[in-house]
């Protein structure tokens, strides 16, 4: 055989043998790229995405569409190949599969986390755009979760309403953490609750729960590393009453990333004319009830699925601006916002034409 074609053909077997290694071989990599971008304002799945009864609402245009990340699943491992493809693609990141699901997190446990995070993010979208219409909600502090083989399992339930620790009367979630804590390990904490069941009797009844129980509960040492406080095992959380119906239909979404976006999408059906005067608006920011906006992570990947979707503006968050701002789609206007105030600032000069007068994100932020 001719030296030259001996050569091509070793070339080209080697060329086979690394394509099949690279093909073969898994890597500890995830990839993150742009997901559905749904308008808050319109119909997803053939019903409307936001659906208020007991109040009256008002006609809508244009988009204010929350944007999502598309992730690969905990247990796909990706090889060597689609990772070189997918850190050469525009619109896609790769990134540590510990990143996405760190502690061994599997795919239920994450799906789950997710589903929690969604749910809070709406009850504070609904929150933040009544204050922001000065319609009063009633709030109160309740146990969210019950850590399994703790002191307060069996004890206290998820739902449960913390009325008071010690006697010591409860007004917001750290409170509990913070009263629990100046015990020692070992010492009784009483609790007084609303039991659940009461709680939810009363909401269904139009009435104020008023039978209360003092639980005590005998504190453990945290596990926590070098810390030795006290703990009963619980998570404290907020749960509202609203004067009338706000249902968020959006099925397989999860994630806290959508607040800012429904709760301008609430207000926007509960006010006269079009917040966006018929522009294509998009964002994300996560949302606390007091309407104050937070980062979010793939901002890259969402402003790159809204470009593509047809936005002409991003409602980003103040800490994600200087990285949107890094690789800005052509065509999309990155605007700066810290609080639901900022967002309907802009959405005004956004509908006025006032283009100039935006909080434009800058790659220092």
């Amino acid at each position: 055989m001719p030296r030259r074609t001996a050569t091509m053909l070793a070339s080209t077997l080697m060329l086979i043998a690394l394509l099949c290694v690279g093909v073969l071989s898994p890597v500890p990599y995830a990839e993150m790229s742009p997901g559905p971008t749904v308008n808050t304002l319109g119909e997803h799945g053939g019903e409307p995405v936001l659906q208020i009864s007991g109040r009256k609402t008002y006609p809508t245009s244009g988009h204010l569409n929350m944007t999502t990340v598309r992730v690969t699943s905990a247990d796909y491992r990706m090889n060597l190949v689609e990772a070189v493809y997918g850190w050469l693609a525009h619109d896609s990141k790769v990134v540590p599969h510990d990143t996405l699901y760190p502690d061994g997190k599997t795919e239920e446990q994450s799906t789950q986390e997710n589903a929690e995070e969604f749910s809070q993010s709406q009850e504070s979208a609904k929150v933040a755009a009544l204050k922001e219409l000065h319609v009063p909600v009633k709030s109160w502090v309740i146990v969210s979760t019950v850590i399994k083989g703790s002191p307060a399992q069996g004890r206290l339930h998820a739902g449960d309403v913390i009325k008071a620790v010690d006697g010591r009367a409860v007004k917001q979630p750290s409170d509990v953490a913070k009263l629990v804590t100046g015990h020692k390990p070992g010492q009784d904490v009483v609790f007084t609750i609303v039991p659940a069941k009461e709680q939810a009797a009363a909401e269904k009844e139009n009435r104020t729960a008023t039978k209360t129980q003092d639980v005590t509960i005998t504190t453990a040492t945290s596990e926590d590393s070098g810390a030795k406080r006290a703990i009963v095992g619980i998570s404290a959380g907020t749960d509202h009453t609203f004067p009338f119906t706000i249902d968020i239909k959006l099925a397989d979404v999860g994630g806290p990333s959508a607040g800012l976006m429904f709760a301008l999408g609430i207000y926007d059906k509960l006010t006269p004319g079009s917040l966006t005067g018929g522009k294509f608006v998009a964002g994300t920011g996560t949302i606390d009830d007091g309407g104050a906006v937070g980062p979010i992570g793939g901002v890259e990947m969402k402003t790159a699925g809204a470009r593509s979707k047809g936005a002409q503006y991003f409602l980003t968050p103040a800490d994600n601006c200087a990285a949107a701002a890094k690789d800005t789609p052509a065509g999309l206007t990155l605007v700066k916002v810290k609080t639901i105030g900022d967002a309907l600032g802009a959405l005004k000069d956004i509908r006025d034409g006032d283009t100039a007068a935006l909080p434009k994100c800058t790659t220092k932020g």
